[in-house]
C-alpha cells in the first residue's frame, strides 16, 4: 500500500511540527513521570493509575509516529502553488448553496489542517473533492448522505 500525500500550508506545518515537539518533550516526560509514581503504589496488575499511564503513553506514541510519517510526507502549499483561476488545495472559495442562498467561504486544506468549524475543509471531503479542478462561475453538484446540494462558486482566491 503506498501511503498518500500530505497536503499541508506553512501555518498547517508549523502547527504540526510543534504537537510533534510537545509530544516528544513535555508530554513523553509527564507520562513517564506518573508511570513511575504508578509503580511506587505497589502491585501495578490491579494499579488503574498504571494502567491509565500506560494507556496514555501508548497513545503519544502512536501519534508521533503518526505526526512523523505525516511531515515525511508533506507537500507544502504556498501562494505561489495556487492558482487562483481554478479551485485547488489551498484555495479559498466563495459559494452559493443555490437552494437557500447561503454565501459562505472555505478554505480547501489537506486532511492533516480539516476544520470545518473553521471553515477549512478537506480536499477528500465529498465538498473539497466536488469543486477541485472547477472554475469561477461553475455549478458543483456535491453528494451529500441528505442528498445532492448544488453550490455556485462566486469566487476563487489565495
Amino acid at each position: 500500500m503506498s501511503e498518500k500525500e500530505v497536503f499541508l500550508t506553512p501555518e498547517g506545518l508549523t502547527k504540526l511540527e510543534q504537537e510533534l515537539e510537545d509530544l516528544k518533550t513535555v508530554k513523553r516526560k509527564e507520562v513517564a513521570a506518573r508511570i513511575k509514581e504508578a509503580i511506587s503504589f505497589g502491585d501495578i496488575s490491579e494499579n488503574s493509575e498504571y494502567e491509565e499511564a500506560k494507556n496514555e503513553q501508548a497513545f503519544i506514541e502512536g501519534r508521533i509516529l503518526t505526526l512523523e510519517k505525516m511531515l515525511r510526507k508533506a507537500t507544502i502549499i504556498t501562494n505561489d502553488d495556487v492558482n487562483t483561476g481554478v479551485v485547488s488545495v489551498g484555495s479559498t472559495v466563495k459559494l452559493k448553496d443555490l437552494e437557500f442562498g447561503d454565501i459562505v467561504d472555505y478554505t480547501i486544506v489537506g486532511s492533516a489542517e480539516s476544520d470545518p468549524m473553521n471553515n477549512k475543509i478537506s480536499n477528500e471531503s465529498p465538498v473539497g473533492q466536488a469543486l477541485l479542478g472547477k472554475t469561477k462561475g461553475a455549478i458543483v453538484d456535491v453528494n451529500v448522505p441528505a442528498g445532492v446540494i448544488q453550490y455556485e462558486i462566486l469566487d476563487i482566491n489565495m
